[in-house]
């Protein structure tokens, strides 16, 4: 938990590594994940540092490993899908893993080689199977005869001579263009005719089955036969030798249907060996893939260490949480007696001016929300983080926009079940980057649930009707119109009885307020938007001052933390008193007129009208009628005065503040002269790391004052800070108006589709007719309600917490550390 308030506490960590133990030691500090190595060969090219052969051997290695798996896939053979953490292998095991691939691989391709050459030797043999077939017709006496006549009204001075034909296969669909080149081409001196082929036939170089023809041509001449081997070439078709004579073709056909099944026997043969080949390979493929991609990472890490002129050493600096350094020293120490040697690991904790990166640890549970702020902006080194307020204030900002009892228990239903079944969930892939995005945030979406019950207690809304818990408030009085019994008012509203019901709390509600949220009778009210909209509008404002009232509280721990007083003294106590003064004070108006004034009280001052009056009527006399309580035409202007002052406050002295220390610091010493706490930290750090690789430096020259660019930036943060007050108290009137249109919209869908059917009666018509209309209601609630208006809430509340509270102390501009771990690289390769 303190993590979740401020990032952890980092430091900058000098690696000394025997080169034989390094690769032993990056893989534990890979597998314990809490380390995040600097590149100390910035300049130097990737393909010139000293693992870039082992890097592309890793590449190679992979490669063949995907390409195993494509097969695989192409087979629908199902991958082994195991959770077992392979190490690492160490660096002796590569030779066997690269030849064992490399067998694999060739015998892969060899497979295939003979599996694609079968395919088409049957495909082949198949095609002169059909051709055999379908040209027996085109040779009886009358087919051959009418191809002569044909031929011979086109030149009669050749009809007597013998044709000449070529038989072939062509794809079905390119028939009609073939014939018509034909036709073309050879003028009409053609005789043309094609069967089509009742099967499919698989065409390996596609993939595909295809519907095909055999045709025929008849033709006379050598010139007429070259033009049409032409054609066919062009158009892809597939020419068969064919005798002429019967006997032979019978003859070819027995021979033709032997070899077919000698193909079809070894085709049989070779795709069961494939089968068990691939079979084989997907047991272990997930494994294989989980080794090389380690050794890969723990080779691209090492190229970003320096080597010791010796050659026997690897320099490595990396940033490492403080509270992790024992463990870190431990794996180092493992991944040493894992290689068997005898020079142990040194860890040097260094001393640098650079700002760490920025590491809230997180689990399940809270890196939902942190995954909010995170998108927003990283936070600061130490800087308060707003995260762990997120967990609360989040759900419940979201529950006052989609209060209802019967929408939040669907909301927190769903999200259960994702928690219950997250380990399936977690590892099923099919429901794409949007399901990804909603199974990552289940915490939150079962808190926004919970939450949103909470909330439609409170409102008294359950699908757009209420619950009669306590009974009804409202009781029976000599003076009323009306018997406001909670019984006999629903009963005069369902016999319509009245058409219109207009409660008048001055005259009809008891001394004592409800007990839990709103009384129900309110449902049956013709005027229940004026009352509870003027009871949500008044929350949202409560709920938004408080919120950043908190946020600029906030700001104080980081100035604390950060020991500069000079803020808290020109920032956070002015801005804590102009917020107070202007809106802190109008919620406490709106207590005490909850409190101290009743309905039956002859004025009822407004609260809107007397914060504007503040201002515009400032110092003078204040109306009976808008007298909220004595004293209020003193206290107010008092207000407004420290309000007004807390402007100036803010604006001018800390520039001149600032001004007079630079000035001071210039007459004592000049601006160049060093601080002596830099000068102690830097001698102490020269003491402890005299590495040359070490980051300690003595620091540059501070830069000149410019009182205009610091006067300028001061004059922009008061400016956004007073306006933002004024606009983002503004903004969170969205809570109240995002729950009138929830509640609407879930009384029209009640009204308009459900309530159709439950006027048909208890017929058999009436049974049927509220069943199919219920799943229309029940389609829509999920749909319009709980997606797009639950979707809609979720980024209006992103919305508060991002400008609205995150904007008084969160500045979001630190660096994410980003920890080298085997299990976030597997997690990103695999997406």
């Amino acid at each position: 938990m303190v993590s979740m308030f401020r990032s952890e506490e980092m430091k900058l960590c000098q690696l000394f590594l025997q080169s034989d133990a390094a690769y032993s030691c990056v893989s534990e500090l890979g597998e314990l994940g809490v380390v995040e190595f600097r590149d100390l060969n910035p300049d130097v090219n990737a393909f010139q540092r000293k693992y870039v052969g082992e890097v592309r051997r890793c590449d190679e290695m992979e490669r063949k490993l995907r390409f195993m798996l494509k097969e695989i896939e192409k087979a629908e053979i199902e991958v082994a899908d195991t959770s077992e953490n392979h190490e690492a292998p160490p660096p002796r095991e590569m030779i066997d893993l690269e030849a064992q691939f490399e067998q694999l691989e060739n015998e892969m391709k060899e497979s295939n080689a003979n599996f694609e050459q079968l395919q088409k030797t049957s495909l082949e043999l198949n095609e002169l199977k059909h051709i055999l077939r379908k040209t027996q017709s085109f040779f009886e006496e009358e087919g051959y005869a009418e191809a002569q006549a044909h031929v011979g009204e086109i030149e009669p001075t050749t009809a007597g001579g013998q044709l000449g034909f070529v038989a072939g296969v062509i794809p079905r669909d390119r028939v009609a263009g073939f014939e018509r080149l034909l036709w073309r081409a050879c003028r009409g001196n053609v005789f043309f005719k094609q069967a089509e082929i009742d099967t499919k036939l698989y065409d390996p170089s596609s993939g595909d089955h295809v519907n095909k023809c055999v045709f025929i041509v008849f033709f006379q001449g050598e010139q007429l036969k070259q033009r049409v081997k032409k054609i066919c070439e062009g158009f892809k078709a597939s020419l068969y030798p064919c005798p002429e004579t019967p006997a032979e073709r019978r003859e070819m056909a027995v021979g033709v249907m032997t070899r077919i099944e000698d193909v079809q026997t070894v085709l049989n043969q070779t795709q069961d060996h494939r089968h068990r080949l691939l079979q084989n390979i997907a047991s272990n493929i997930n494994g294989w893939l989980i080794k090389v991609k380690k050794i890969k990472a723990i080779y691209h890490t090492m190229n970003m260490f320096n080597i010791d002129v010796t050659e026997k050493c690897l320099i490595a600096e990396c940033w490492a949480p403080v509270i992790d350094l024992d463990r870190i020293q431990k794996a180092l120490q493992l991944g040493t007696q894992k290689n068997g040697s005898s020079v142990p690991p040194i860890i040097n904790q260094m001393k640098t001016k650079q700002t760490p990166p920025t590491y809230n640890r997180t689990n399940k549970f809270t890196h939902g929300f942190q995954a909010i702020i995170d998108a927003y902006g990283v936070s600061d080194y130490q800087e308060v983080n707003p995260a762990l307020y997120t967990l609360i204030t989040f759900p419940f900002l979201f529950s006052v926009m989609f209060g209802d009892f019967g929408h939040g228990i669907v909301m927190a239903a769903f999200a259960a079940w994702m928690i219950y079944a997250e380990k399936k969930l977690a590892n099923w892939k099919a429901g794409g980057e949007m399901f990804d995005t909603i199974f990552g945030g289940r915490y939150v979406i079962l808190l926004m649930g919970i939450f949103s019950i909470y909330s439609g207690l409170l409102y008294n809304d359950m699908f757009s009707k209420s619950l009669n818990i306590f009974g009804s408030g409202w009781v029976e009085l000599p003076q009323s119109k009306f018997d406001y019994n909670y019984t006999d008012v629903k009963r005069r509203v369902e016999d319509k009885t009245v058409d219109t019901l207009m409660f008048n709390p001055n005259d009809t509600a008891r001394e004592t307020p409800y007990y839990f949220g709103v009384d129900p009778i309110w449902q049956t009210a013709t005027n229940k938007l004026t009352f509870t909209n003027s009871l949500k509008m008044k929350l949202s404002v409560i709920f938004g001052v408080t919120h950043m009232t908190f946020g600029v509280i906030l700001g104080l721990f980081n100035h604390l933390h950060f020991k500069d007083y000079l803020k808290i003294w020109t920032e956070f106590i002015p801005q804590l008193l102009f917020i107070s003064c202007i809106f802190g004070y109008l919620v406490i108006c709106i207590f005490y007129k909850w409190v101290v004034f009743s309905i039956r009280d002859q004025y009822q001052p407004s609260l809107l009208l007397g914060l504007i009056g503040m201002f515009l009527h400032f110092g003078s006399k204040i109306e009976k009628a808008d007298l909220l309580y004595t004293g209020q035409g003193t206290v107010q202007p008092l207000l407004v005065a420290i309000a007004v002052l807390a402007v100036p406050w803010m604006l001018l002295i800390r520039p001149f503040v600032l001004k007079s220390r630079a000035a001071k610091k210039q007459s004592s010493g000049g601006h160049h002269r060093m601080r002596e706490d830099d000068k102690e930290a830097i001698i102490n750090a020269t003491d402890d790391s005299p590495s040359p690789t070490s980051d300690v430096h003595e620091d540059d020259e501070e830069e000149e004052f410019d009182f205009g660019e610091i006067f300028i930036n001061q004059a922009i943060h008061t400016i956004e800070y007073c306006l933002g007050c004024i606009s983002n108290t503004a903004s969170y009137l969205r809570l109240w108006a995002l729950s009138l249109a929830h509640a609407q919209l879930s009384e029209v869908l009640w009204t308009m589709v459900f309530k159709i059917g439950l006027g048909m009666g208890g017929t058999l018509i009436g049974s049927i007719a509220i069943f199919v209309i219920f799943s229309a209601w029940a389609c829509t609630t999920v749909v319009i309600l709980l997606v797009m208006e639950g979707l809609s809430a979720f980024l209006h509340t992103l919305r508060l917490h991002w400008v609205e509270f995150n904007s008084k102390f969160y500045h979001g501009s630190g660096n994410k550390f980003v920890p080298f771990a085997f299990k976030t690289i597997l997690e990103e390769e695999q997406q």
